[in-house]
């Protein structure tokens, strides 16, 4: 495998593995177990974010910045599907 590869690989992995502990912390009834899980799943994001970036900084990954319109358009898409909390 190349170094763009493997890179790519970590991420999906971490990916992966965010969506476990989310999914374990969400469903634990433990308060200390949870938040170790949370703690872990925020250190999983922070390490995507270094792996990407690295990969970024290299050309492997590139990003266009959405336009005004762009992201106004996702704002009303997404807004009705995000539940009140009362």
């Amino acid at each position: 495998m190349k170094d763009p590869e493997i890179i790519t690989d970590l991420i999906l992995t971490e990916k992966k593995m965010s969506n476990n502990y989310s999914t374990y912390a969400s469903e634990c009834t433990n308060t200390r177990l949870r938040d170790a899980f949370v703690d872990i799943l925020t250190q999983s994001h922070r390490t995507q974010t270094k792996l990407f970036e690295s990969g970024q900084q290299k050309g492997w990954y590139s990003v266009t910045q959405a336009q005004p319109q762009q992201i106004q358009q996702a704002e009303q898409k997404f807004s009705n599907q995000v539940p009140s909390v009362n």
